[in-house]
């Protein structure tokens, strides 16, 4: 399985930056979808999860109202459109094929002035 993450770099706090990972499994469309993320020396950290058909959504309590994630299976692609970003949000950010082993390669997010 690969996975082809981007859309991360460098934001000013109360930015927005829209993350895309694009993931090579035939049964893309039939799995839910999960963004995580892992700050500088803290543990990793659930961010949002979206049904195999993009009709059911969940987020952390830190993002939620904030971020917004959904999914074009014709695409194989899952998204995260993450709104007034914070100093504290600068992390890597990777997508996981929800319940598996399966994970991108991390894409850098850094919110900073």
């Amino acid at each position: 399985v690969q996975f082809v993450e981007s859309g991360g770099g460098l934001v000013q706090p109360g930015g927005s930056l829209r993350l895309s990972c694009t993931v090579s499994l035939f049964t893309f469309s039939t799995n839910f979808m999960t963004w995580y993320r892992r700050a500088p020396g803290k543990e990793r950290e659930w961010v949002a999860t979206i049904s195999n058909t993009g009709g059911t959504t969940f987020y952390g309590d830190s993002v939620k109202g904030r971020f917004t994630i959904s999914r074009d299976n014709a695409k194989n692609t899952v998204y995260l459109q993450m709104n007034s970003l914070k100093p504290e949000e600068t992390a890597v950010y990777y997508c996981n094929v929800r319940g598996t082993n399966y994970w991108g390669q991390g894409t850098q997010v850094t919110v900073s002035s």
